[in-house]
């Protein structure tokens, strides 16, 4: 393939590895792959994990970008959330970054923040904002706090004892999100991040269109070829499965040979995703539908659509249709709820991909 024009060490906490460690891998990637010129080269880093001397040494390496995991700046939400840093922590390594930019040795930074947190009020986000603001990132990641099953939070929501914004008051925070960053001059590119104009995630925005992407270690998820494949994520399964490579039993999602289209409905969904949203005519030329399939299809999925373009949440310029920010982003789930449904409902011929 192509040789890579973004690399994202995500997932966990990969700033434990040492720069050499790092070194090791990316060297062994640019023999394998070969990189673009202009490659954006991405380190997800923990507040509790990296110094002065370990930044310095991630920057020899050759990482151009840093995305910060700090979720907070109040104590008692770090402590709750099992983070083990501190906000003192958290603003420390925001300087580092920032005075690493400002000297030209990384092109960009990004912090993560988490909203709609249990017990979260409009008067304690609102000082969050202010201090994410303050620390100067071109770049912030917002998520809401994502109840995973087998998890502290999730057995406590089961018991009712997780006191999550109601959802009024969860659009609200959102809403004073998306206000008060747009007045700061961060476009929202994406339902979850906002960045300075020049400063958006270039690998954000390739794994939004729908573009392929290669992914390494325990429980990573890659579509090299259009299918998409999750690896293993219990230790000893994963081991066996790298073994079965080594001896040739290569995964067949991962061999060219077997390149397939992603699905309308995949590309719909990372679409719609984005500032920009999706183009579905381009899209249904792209899957092979004629003109008459095309005109019925569609037509179709604006039935399923019908309430979201009325109220407005969801617009369209010609073909191309967007959510609106902040009302469309923030019930991006039923929008998408929907549109699954339309493709559910469509005859077997039409859901089979002509050949690539």
């Amino acid at each position: 393939g192509p040789p890579l024009s973004t690399i994202y060490f995500g997932g966990g906490t990969p700033s434990l590895l040492s720069p050499f460690q790092v070194k090791k891998i990316l060297d062994h990637l640019k023999e394998h792959f070969g990189f673009q010129d202009g490659l954006e080269l991405t380190l997800e880093i923990d507040p509790g994990s990296f110094d002065e001397k370990s930044l310095n040494g991630y920057l020899e390496s050759g990482f151009n970008r840093m995305s910060l995991g700090g979720q907070s700046f109040d104590n008692v939400v770090l402590k709750k959330l099992g983070r083990r840093h501190n906000p003192e922590d958290f603003k420390q390594a925001c300087s580092l970054l920032n005075t690493a930019y400002k000297r030209g040795e990384l092109l960009t930074w990004s912090l993560d923040l988490i909203q709609n947190l249990p017990d979260q009020k409009v008067i304690t986000w609102r000082d969050q904002l202010k201090q994410a603001i303050e620390t100067h990132a071109p770049h912030l990641s917002i998520y809401d706090l994502s109840v995973e099953p087998g998890t502290v939070f999730a057995e406590k929501h089961k018991k009712g004892h997780l006191n999550l914004p109601k959802q009024d008051l969860a659009i609200e925070i959102s809403a004073l999100t998306s206000a008060t960053l747009k007045k700061e001059g961060f476009a929202r590119y994406e339902i979850s991040n906002y960045a300075l104009p020049g400063h958006a995630s270039r690998h954000n925005r390739v794994y939004w269109s729908g573009a392929n992407w290669w992914a390494f270690g325990q429980g990573a998820t890659s579509s090299a070829w259009g299918r998409r494949f999750s690896r293993p994520k219990n230790q000893m399964d994963y081991y066996k499965w790298v073994s079965d490579q080594e001896s040739g039993l290569i995964e067949s999602s991962l061999q060219k040979v077997n390149v397939e289209k992603l699905n309308i409905d995949d590309l719909i969904f990372v679409g719609l995703r984005r500032r920009e949203g999706v183009d579905l005519e381009e899209l249904a030329i792209e899957w092979g539908w004629d003109i008459e399939d095309r005109t019925k299809y569609l037509t179709s999925l604006m039935n399923y659509w019908e309430d979201f373009i009325k109220n407005g949440t969801l617009k369209n310029c010609g073909m191309r249709f967007y959510l609106t920010d902040p009302q469309g982003m923030e019930i991006s789930n039923s929008v998408l709820v929907a549109m699954l449904r339309w493709w559910d409902s469509l005859p077997s011929n039409a859901v089979l991909p002509t050949i690539v």
